[in-house]
């Protein structure tokens, strides 16, 4: 499980454009450290509240992450500006391996209260947070720097060079659950064959979907196991709220468009999967909780966005001028461009009968 994760972790961080990364990196770092850190809460306090089991600490933090494939696969296609798509992959990419940190250390404090005071299950046990986190930094720096000393000293050598400290720094990651270390790599170490200049990412494409396919299998599997329905949908219901709260403040210098968006881009898949598969043996049930709540937060997603996209789409409709009958004769008669459509049948209907008298006192024929 910890290595599906550190792929996909790579492939999201290897797309990421570094110039969108550099123009926002305050709000990227304030999302994936204070962001991740108030969604998980929220959502934890959520399902404290409405159920009152201790071992749902550690279903809030599962959960708080965006996916970064979903992202990745919207591409071009999504609303949002080429500065939003930036800041959001980049965002998706990096609250991943921080979500992960995170998941470890609740299971650790949820552990004592579900066992009635019983220490900590060795499986979560060992080094402290920071100890870890600086782990992380340290192999990502080591990997760095050694690639960098060799594409300098010796280029013809920097693939093959570039491949297998890649495969250290994926050893180690998952060998010490350090899936940081794997995502920072992925900002610097992009290994391109100069033959096949592609060829390295339609293969990471495809160990990336085989990865969330094995995934998506084994959640199957322990799923045949029984589901939890309701606490699923409170969970992914907190989540998706969760996400939209903590969005607005810290995109601020966003476009009105794109901090709407943003407010909408909660998605959960491949990480909130794995992390409920490495949470099952230990708080049994997790998988039955948190398989409805991605379903439900990726419900929420797809109506949330297709209703923004709508009302988009008709106000761009209604916004253009358009010629009206006569136009074509004399080339000066246009119909009044329409800024809004009012939600209220009466506005509506008021606002028709204005623009019927404007048409009568330039003596045109309305159109039906």
């Amino acid at each position: 499980m910890a290595f599906l994760l550190a792929l996909g972790l790579y492939g999201s961080t290897r797309a990421i454009d570094l110039r969108h990364l550099r123009s926002d990196l305050r709000t990227i770092v304030l999302a994936v450290t204070v962001g991740v850190f108030l969604k998980a809460v929220l959502i934890t306090a959520v399902m404290l509240a409405v159920f009152r089991n201790p071992a749902f600490l550690v279903l809030g933090v599962a959960v708080a992450q965006i996916d970064p494939l979903s992202v990745s696969a919207l591409g071009e296609s999504s609303r949002l500006s080429r500065r939003g798509r930036g800041l959001l992959l980049a965002w998706a990419s990096f609250d991943d391996p921080v979500t992960t940190l995170l998941t470890i250390y609740a299971a650790a404090l949820a552990l004592p209260f579900r066992d009635g005071g019983v220490s900590a299950h060795p499986e979560f046990s060992g080094s402290m947070f920071t100890v870890d986190l600086l782990g992380n930094l340290g192999v990502a720096a080591a990997a760095v720097l050694l690639h960098r000393l060799v594409r300098r000293a010796a280029p013809r050598w920097e693939f093959p060079v570039a491949c297998l400290v890649l495969a250290a720094v994926f050893a180690v990651g998952t060998w010490r659950m350090w899936v940081l270390a794997v995502a920072l790599v992925g900002l610097s170490i992009r290994p391109v064959l100069r033959s096949r200049p592609h060829a390295v990412d339609r293969i990471l494409d495809r160990s990336i979907d085989v990865a969330f396919l094995l995934a998506a299998v084994l959640l199957g599997v322990v799923l045949s196991l029984g589901v939890s329905p309701l606490p699923g949908v409170v969970l992914g219901v907190a989540a998706f709220a969760a996400h939209a709260l903590v969005s607005l403040p810290l995109t601020r210098s966003q476009s009105v468009q794109d901090k709407v968006l943003l407010a909408f881009a909660q998605q959960n898949g491949i990480t909130a999967i794995i992390l409920a598969l490495l949470l099952e043996p230990v708080f049994g049930g997790t998988v039955a909780v948190v398989a409805p709540a991605i379903l439900v937060v990726n419900l929420l997603y797809l109506a949330a966005n297709g209703l923004h996209a709508h009302r988009a789409r008709t106000a761009e409709a209604v916004s253009v001028p358009r010629t009206l009958p006569g136009a074509a004769v004399s080339g000066e008669v246009t119909e009044p461009a329409r800024t809004e459509v009012p939600a209220d049948p009466v506005r509506k209907i008021a606002q028709q009968r204005v623009q019927v008298r404007l048409w009568k006192a330039q003596r045109i024929p309305p159109r039906d």
